[in-house]
């Protein structure tokens, strides 16, 4: 690498030296090599010394300088040239008289977009902020603005690093809060996308404005160790140099210091002491290929004891921000604990400067836009779900927006694995519940059950690094339930939950206000002898609809449940006034065993009716008549297989419109997740909501994974059956309700 950020040129006035913009040219003219792209990039540089003359830094020196170090960190991750053109005209439009137009008239549209996308997220005010919720509109702002393009990420944590560099000259107000902003925003963004020397340099900076004290005491720490360990790092240094040439293994030996930032967090934040801390020096083993890494680790094993617990194959099983390598931890024969790192020397460049490093610019290589974003997006799986997540829903707060992608993206840690191999990344003690919401929302709302490595498990099962998940769904899955919310982990999975739910709950409300609206019509048209049938054609005629300025008959039941307008009202407009008389049949006359029985046959007389054993149909359920050999009438459901394809003995059959309230025995089977308490769950259920059950039985099938329980309950008709189901899907872990046919 050309440039290395741990190896910072000598401080001038405390800060970092100025370099040249010829100090940069020299580096992006190592890969470009295009002429205009040549002439476009000095034309950039000239019309910010132009633009910027009279303008200065907090520092004293000329404002341009900040420009011409964005371009040289850019130009050191060797981006291209639109990036490098971008960094240096992103502060131009914000703080000159040149507009977006005028760059897109000289550069193209599409280095216009890149400084417009940073001049929208530049404007961030932080001596203004006068809330949390208008410091996370910000941090939106930025994230939004990152998610639509690659290279603004770079430009921006390329402006972002030089300003905490240069942190000395403002005030302790504004150290403060640049610091806490970009260990909140841009240190996670760095780290996600495998800048390492970045992450690294801005969270130790950060880290030495907000936690001065602690900061000092660990540099303190560091000196001392490196001290002390020099002789004994010489001495691993030279032996392992040994085996290599002796086993004919090509290679480059360094050593390098954890970062302030990691070792704080070990020991403040995971409360380990500084000298349970193994791999603060780590020797870094650069080799040729993946089998000599391999070759490598097996040597150093032989020759030195490894810690157990403390072996990694990241070349295996990557990083989600595309690192590999190899990392174990030996103890030398002094007893000192070393951390080795062994990588191609691809490998460590992408360790060092991650996606930068992974896309660098390559000349002549047809680059493309929009082709890098998407080949991003399929690499790097979080930032597929990042895109997602930042085009999915505008509507909610900004403090959830980032409180989703902190818990979401930016702390996962758990990787486990689709049917088809796609890897997803969760935070941890996420659950398929978690997992499904994170393929899509209409998966995890159609969701029945889920396989973790081809095994039932309940929804609550906390998944694991290398799991392979599956999720059954079905259409007619009732959706989640409130339990869902207390298995679920991630913000957007929760979120989801609670916008399903508070829907679900204004179309039953809905529901509910029809079904009273339309009862309080049927009662008072009966009193005038008009049964629903007409009332249904006299309330659908358009005029009528139009008079009471609703679309639909049920928007009028639903108004009708508000008295706006009463049902006296609507008579009154249809001017029904007086009873009226209902035409006779007096060729067909309805004749049961008994006037009270609920079922009557037209047309037929001296023949029992009864409701057959098998389907128990149910006042509002589709009912046919078979007619038996010596038993009269027997009532079936419609859909009843025992009557299929029976045609030439069915007849017609009718539930009678004036019932007195009664109630009939329904047989269901509840399918659920097993758990403690299931049982003592339905049943309470049941009892709120005033359900008597005659009978109970459970069972459990699939290994103990999974509820069976037959229940008969007592309902009055189809419409309370359907409440009932509803309740019962609504009691965690239950997640199919049927009707059972005998």
């Amino acid at each position: 690498m050309i440039f290395n950020m741990n190896k910072k040129p000598a401080p001038i006035n405390g800060g970092y030296p100025l370099h040249t913009f010829e100090e940069v040219e020299d580096i992006y003219k190592t890969y470009i090599f295009n002429k205009k792209d040549l002439e476009d990039i000095r034309k950039a540089y000239d019309f910010i010394i132009e633009k910027h003359k009279n303008q200065f830094r907090k520092s004293g020196e000329p404002y341009y300088h900040h420009l011409i170090e964005v371009a040289y960190i850019l130009a050191s991750l060797k981006t291209g040239p639109s990036t490098i053109i971008a960094g240096l005209l992103h502060d131009v439009v914000e703080d000159t008289e040149t507009t977006v137009e005028d760059i897109e008239k000289i550069w193209g549209s599409d280095i216009a977009k890149i400084v417009d996308s940073l001049t929208k997220i530049q404007r961030l005010k932080l001596s203004k902020i006068e809330s949390e919720e208008f410091e996370a509109e910000d941090h939106r702002k930025i994230l939004i603005g990152m998610a639509k393009d690659i290279r603004v990420i770079l430009v921006k944590l390329a402006d972002r690093l030089h300003n905490l560099r240069t942190l000395g000259a403002l005030s302790p107000e504004r150290q403060i809060a640049l610091s806490q902003e970009s260990l909140d925003v841009f240190v996670p963004i760095a780290h996600r996308l495998g800048l390492d020397l970045i992450k690294s340099e801005m969270a130790d900076i950060c880290l030495k404005y907000l936690k001065p004290e602690e900061f000092e005491m660990i540099s303190r720490l560091l000196k001392k160790k490196a001290k002390t360990m020099d002789k004994s790092l010489d001495a691993i240094k030279k032996r392992i140099a040994d085996i290599m040439f002796e086993n004919n293994i090509p290679f480059e030996i360094s050593a390098r210091v954890k970062s302030i930032f990691s070792i704080y967090e070990k020991m403040y934040v995971k409360g380990h002491t500084f000298d349970e801390i193994y791999d603060i020096l780590a020797l870094r083993i650069i080799t040729d290929t993946e089998m000599h890494c391999y070759q490598a680790l097996g040597l150093i094993h032989k020759t030195y004891t490894p810690v157990v617990g403390r072996f990694k194959d990241y070349i295996a099983m990557p990083k989600p921000n595309l690192y590999q390598s190899l990392h174990t931890t030996i103890i030398s024969g002094d007893g000192n604990f070393y951390e080795v790192q062994i990588r191609t020397k691809e490998m460590d460049d992408i360790a060092e400067t991650g996606v930068a490093s992974h896309w660098a610019y390559k000349e002549g290589s047809n680059y493309n836009p929009e082709k890098e974003q998407k080949d991003i997006e399929n690499q790097l799986h979080w930032f597929r779900d990042f895109v997602s997540m930042t085009n999915e829903d505008e509507s909610e707060s900004a403090n959830e927006y980032v409180n989703h992608l902190t818990k979401d993206i930016f702390e996962a840690n758990v990787y486990v694995f689709t049917p088809k191999g796609k890897v997803i990344e969760l935070p941890a003690n996420s659950t398929p519940i978690d997992f499904a919401y994170r393929i899509h929302s209409k998966v995890a709302e159609t969701m029945t059950g889920a396989l973790i490595n081809h095994v039932i498990v309940p929804l609550n099962t906390v998944l694991k690094t290398g799991d392979m998940v599956e999720i059954k769904t079905s259409k007619n899955a009732s959706g989640p339930n409130e339990g869902w919310l207390d298995i679920a982990v991630t913000s957007s999975a929760r979120s989801n939950i609670r916008k399903f739910l508070a829907k679900k709950n204004m179309e039953m409300a809905r529901e509910e206000r029809i079904s009273k609206g339309r009862t309080s019509c049927i009662d008072a048209f009966k009193e005038r002898n008009v049964d629903e049938n007409e009332m249904m054609e006299m309330l659908s005629d358009w005029k009528t609809l139009e008079n009471f300025n609703v679309a639909t008959v049920d928007d009028l039941f639903y108004a009708v449940a508000g008295k706006k307008p009463t049902t006296s009202a609507i008579i009154d407009f249809l001017k029904i006034k007086k009873p009226v008389v209902m035409p006779q049949n007096t060729n067909k006359k309805v004749v049961t065993t008994s006037g009270k029985y609920p079922i009557y046959c037209k047309g037929v007389s001296r023949l029992a009716i009864s409701r057959s054993n098998c389907c128990n149909p149910i006042p509002g359920d589709d009912i046919i008549g078979f007619i038996t050999k010596g038993k009269g009438i027997s009532v079936h459901r419609k859909n009843c297989p025992n009557v299929a394809n029976r045609n030439e003995r069915l007849v017609e059959v009718f539930w009678r419109t004036d019932l007195e309230y009664s109630t009939y025995p329904v047989d269901i089977l509840v399918e659920a997740s097993n758990r403690h308490n299931l049982v003592i769950s339905i049943m309470t259920a049941m009892n709120n909501n005033h359900v008597n059950v005659s009978n109970l039985n459970a069972r459990l099938a699939d290994n103990g994974t999974k509820a069976m329980i037959n229940m008969t309950i007592l309902v009055s008709g189809s419409k309370r059956l359907n409440d009932i189901i509803n309740i019962l899907l609504n009691v965690s872990s239950v997640y199919n309700v049927t009707r059972i046919i005998h």
